[in-house]
């Protein structure tokens, strides 16, 4: 294999007590390695040390936080043992970590965390979301299938379902503004549940697994009413600064784009290349980049598109994983006092709006509309004069008769129709699922 071809794909499972974990791990392993890959799972560190005799209630404060911050560095150290042999082999590779360095803060106060970080030259933006390339939570059994919670098959658990749900809780918030973090319920069965979870993964990676993992999870993006609500209201949440770049393209049914996120200098970068797929299917490829890569690929900014900036704040709501991106100045007018909200899910409509935040104005949802790509939001151009306004990606051979990117060349086009007003001038009087903003 190239070289360069070659991919390390490196994924933490993570979750409450009695959430699949152990069974998700050997059911993804068998899949990769069916595929051709070569799978390495890195054990999870807090039961090698566990069940050598140690007991947090036997621990001083102090004995606490030493053993948490040794934890953390032995979980380093393995993990990139098994990094380095992946660097090295020449198959495609998936690492399967059993936790990761985020959770160990799940067990600690987050003055002892900024503690341990600062003493040890770490930073979360470091560990958390350039480390990995996803995280999967899988949701304990006593959060929804109850019935099926128990803790006999496992010699370090003797959780009750009440501080199972607290566990879980820390673990998924440990996790929280990382940029690829599926939370996996209990909404359906569990043999759907561990589909739920591989198809995932398979989703980020852009792997093309057929009908084999059939799941109705997808992208939903809302439009939110301004104001925001005060920070006290929202759950734990983390934000970033996000800055996008679309990238000069000339393959017409792709789109390239760069992304740069951070926390207080602390920097993650990501090149990302949208493609569609027969069956109306959007794959997006995602490669992370060192800063070197970063700066060198801006140099192929397309000028076409103004720069996009954004606060991104992450939170956990309802067993939702919510992005709510608020675009900032400079921007075209179009953009102003734009806020949206997104998650990915596999609840049905009914049940998706239960559990939206009920603390946020929103407005409607606007998956799939044009009007709110961020594709379309940062072209200069207005969009009524616009050949480069993107209605939908279409496959190659149905791009033919478009401009390349789904406008229809003969007729009245689409973004002929779109009003180029800001776009807060949609928001209608309720929450409108799978519906336009009137």
């Amino acid at each position: 294999m190239d070289p360069k071809e070659k991919r390390v794909y490196k994924i933490v499972l993570t979750g409450g007590p009695c959430g699949g974990k152990t069974t998700g791990q050997a059911r993804l392993s068998t899949f990769f390695e069916n595929l051709g890959w070569k799978v390495f799972r890195v054990p999870e560190t807090a039961t090698v040390l566990l069940s050598g005799g140690i007991k947090f209630s036997d621990l001083t404060e102090e004995e606490a936080f030493k053993f948490q911050e040794n934890l953390l560095r032995t979980m380093l150290q393995i993990e990139n043992t098994f990094f380095e042999l992946a660097d090295s082999c020449t198959r495609n590779c998936l690492i399967i970590c059993d936790r990761g360095a985020m959770d160990a803060s799940a067990f600690i106060s987050k003055e002892q965390w900024e503690k341990m970080m600062s003493s040890n030259g770490w930073n979360s933006v470091e560990l958390r979301d350039n480390r990995y390339n996803q995280i999967i939570h899988m949701v304990t059994a006593a959060n929804g299938a109850e019935d099926f919670y128990t803790t006999e098959d496992h010699a370090c658990r003797s959780e009750g379902m009440e501080l199972a749900r607290e566990l879980d809780y820390k673990a998924a918030a440990a996790w929280v503004g990382h940029p690829y973090f599926d939370v996996i319920d209990n909404s359906t069965e569990f043999e759907k549940k561990i589909r739920r979870m591989i198809a995932s993964i398979c989703q980020k990676m852009g792997i093309d697994t057929g009908d084999r993992l059939l799941t109705n999870a997808r992208k939903r993006k809302f439009l939110v009413k301004a104001p925001l609500p005060d920070d006290s209201v929202f759950p734990p949440f983390q934000d970033f600064e996000v800055v996008h770049n679309y990238l000069i393209n000339s393959h017409p049914s792709m789109q390239a784009r760069l992304r740069k996120r951070g926390q207080k200098g602390h920097w993650s970068y990501t090149h990302t290349i949208r493609k569609p797929r027969l069956h109306g299917q959007i794959v997006e490829v995602k490669t992370q980049l060192t800063h070197r890569d970063y700066i060198n690929l801006l140099t192929q900014k397309d000028d076409a598109h103004f720069t996009i900036y954004k606060k991104r704040r992450c939170f956990l709501d309802n067993n939702q994983y919510f992005q709510l991106d608020i675009y900032k100045d400079p921007c075209h007018p179009r953009c102003v006092g734009l806020i949206l909200l997104e998650t990915y899910s596999a609840l049905e409509d009914g049940r998706l709006e239960e559990c939206l935040p009920k603390f946020l104005q929103l407005a409607c949802e606007v998956t799939g509309d044009p009007a709110y790509s961020m594709y379309n939001l940062s072209l200069r151009e207005e969009w009524s004069s616009s050949s480069k306004f993107c209605h939908a990606l279409k496959v190659p051979e149905m791009a033919e008769t478009t401009n390349g990117i789904g406008n229809p060349t003969n007729g009245t086009s689409l973004a002929s129709k779109v009003s180029n007003h800001t776009l807060q001038n949609h928001i209608s009087s309720k929450v409108t699922l799978n519906g336009n903003c009137k």
